[in-house]
């Protein structure tokens, strides 16, 4: 959830018109500390923001208030959904009528704000090239933030006391993509060599990695909580520590919840917010 002070001026805007306010009064209403939350929880403010009839809110809006009203929502969906589908591959996917713990999971503000936070990074992501040395020199890899792999690589190319917020991010790529992109990650399931090197860097063992082989989501399941747990133990502190000791333990609870709403609500847009994921 973004703080009233990191909203934009458009932002400011389309709550007054959702809200039905002048800009004085929505001053007063996002002074109280749940008036954030409040407005982004009313029917019209969604609508205002992602409406059918709505342009683009990419648009409109800064990334920040629209995952966050996004994430609003969908709490307020699971909080009355009877069951959700559980995505199994292309196509197919089972109800899963245990819900509670999705509902347990976005009950807490603290969560909600991790996980609009996480879709909007990743509407702008770092790419470029690094250097890392080999036994025959230095040698140019490609890096992107949306590619696991190339991620790890520029994890390991890092001296180990800088590496902190770098392993956050492998396990947040990690969530966002079997959250998100869950048929791309099954499509794609990383290779036994790749997976031997990722427990290297990560500290898995030989145990996790047989659980891990049972396909792309169970892969990135295990390379995102040990990425959080990695990051943990890096040095990550203060509300970067607190995000990864959420979600290294919540993982698969919060990827169900990215599944939910990718299903219900970001499917049509996903590619055009957020580019297209990278693999082997």
């Amino acid at each position: 959830m973004p703080s009233p002070g990191e909203l934009t001026a458009s932002d400011l805007q389309l709550l007054a018109l959702a809200a039905g306010v002048s800009p004085e009064e929505l001053s007063r209403l996002l002074a109280r500390p749940e008036g954030l939350e409040e407005l982004l929880r009313r029917p019209r403010t969604f609508e205002t923001l992602l409406g059918e009839r709505s342009e683009d809110p990419m648009l409109r809006a800064s990334p920040s208030l629209v995952f966050a009203a996004l994430v609003e929502r969908a709490a307020q969906d699971l909080s009355t959904a009877m069951f959700v589908e559980e995505w199994l591959g292309p196509r197919q996917s089972v109800p899963l009528f245990d819900t509670s713990g999705l509902r347990d999971f976005v009950a807490s503000s603290q969560r909600r704000r991790l996980l609009a936070g996480l879709l909007a990074s990743y509407t702008r992501v770092a790419s470029g090239t690094i250097w890392t040395r080999t036994g025959r020199g230095w040698r140019r890899q490609r890096f992107s933030e949306l590619d696991p792999l190339r991620l790890a690589a520029a994890v390991e190319a890092l001296p180990p006391t800088t590496r902190a917020h770098a392993f956050r991010r492998l396990g947040d790529l990690s969530l966002f993509l079997s959250g998100v992109f869950p048929e791309h990650v099954a499509a794609r399931p990383l290779a036994a060599r790749h997976l031997e090197r990722l427990a290297r860097l990560l500290g898995g063992s030989p145990d996790e990695l047989v659980l891990a082989g049972g396909g792309g989501l169970a892969q990135l399941e295990w390379i995102g909580r040990l990425a959080y747990r990695r990051a943990i133990a890096s040095g990550a502190e203060g509300p970067a520590r607190d995000a990864a000791v959420e979600l290294a333990g919540g993982f698969g609870r919060a990827r169900r919840v990215l599944n939910f709403i990718t299903g219900r609500y970001l499917f049509p847009a996903r590619q055009r917010w957020f580019g297209h994921p990278e693999g082997p």
